[in-house]
């Protein structure tokens, strides 16, 4: 080819050169891809198993426990609150109604509490006059027992004090004594150590005088309570005790004592056929 048929001197076309075949690359045969499909069943499954059987610790527990009694609290204030406005929605007609059950339910319950006030009142009293009885009871037999000679006894009172140097005493001469002594109003005698009671007897001649079966010997000596200023002029009074046992020469010699004790006892005695008639 020359100049004259290519006058812009542009370069001849050159002919390509022939296209390279491309290559593939084989696929890989030994691990065939699984399927999306497979990969979220599995996924799934490793949830599940990290969910259950669940696994709580002691703090998780407690809390747990203090969130459920806080719902069932906000469940009773939210029931309590709708049961208020029940209460604002009711017909007047139940309003009367429910005011006069509270009413009678407050009535109810003033008389109960006034039926127990009344039941106390009456256990104090009862209790107070329980106690009151008791010690009647204790000071009734305290007299009793001064009376029959089974506990002792301490008081105003006197002694008296007989000397027979004569053996001239008998044994009715002291019973006058006792007599005149009781009607003075002696309240527990004593003669030699033997406790004079309402049975007491005296038996025996002048020397040989017992009381209740006890012997005694001269000088005898009474130990009474019972008012000085009454006992004293009993035995003085003209032919009285004093008198009738100086007309036997004895003597007979009284003294005063603001307290004197009667300390001789008797053995309390069961009666075999009498019994209390009290219930």
């Amino acid at each position: 080819m020359n100049n004259d048929e290519n006058p812009r001197g542009e370069q001849p076309d050159r002919p390509e050169p022939p296209e390279q075949p491309k290559t593939v690359p084989p696929a890989a045969s030994d691990a065939p891809a699984q399927p999306p499909a497979a990969e979220e069943v599995s996924g799934r499954q490793r949830l599940l198993a990290g969910l259950w059987p669940p696994r709580l610790s002691r703090a998780q527990l407690i809390v747990a426990v203090l969130l459920f009694g806080l719902g069932l609290g906000l469940a009773i204030q939210v029931r309590s609150a709708g049961d208020d406005s029940a209460l604002r929605g009711a017909r007047q007609e139940d309003l009367v109604r429910i005011l006069d059950e509270v009413d009678d339910r407050t009535q109810r319950l003033e008389d109960e509490k006034q039926r127990l006030d009344d039941q106390r009142t009456e256990l104090e009293n009862s209790s107070d006059q329980a106690e009151e009885a008791r010690k009647q009871t204790l000071e009734k037999e305290r007299q009793l027992g001064i009376l029959a000679g089974t506990v002792a006894a301490h008081g105003p009172g006197i002694t008296l004090t007989i000397s027979d140097p004569s053996a001239a005493v008998a044994a009715d001469m002291l019973l006058d004594a006792i007599q005149e002594l009781r009607a003075a109003g002696a309240e527990a005698i004593e003669v030699n150590g033997v406790r004079v009671v309402a049975n007491t007897y005296f038996a025996g001649e002048g020397g040989d005088i017992q009381v209740d079966g006890k012997k005694i010997e001269a000088p005898y000596e009474f130990k009474v309570i019972g008012k000085p200023q009454d006992l004293e002029p009993a035995l003085n009074i003209p032919g009285g005790v004093v008198q009738t046992l100086e007309k036997e020469q004895a003597t007979a010699v009284v003294e005063r004592f603001d307290d004197i004790t009667v300390d001789a006892l008797r053995p309390a005695e069961r009666p075999d056929y009498a019994r209390s008639s009290s219930p």
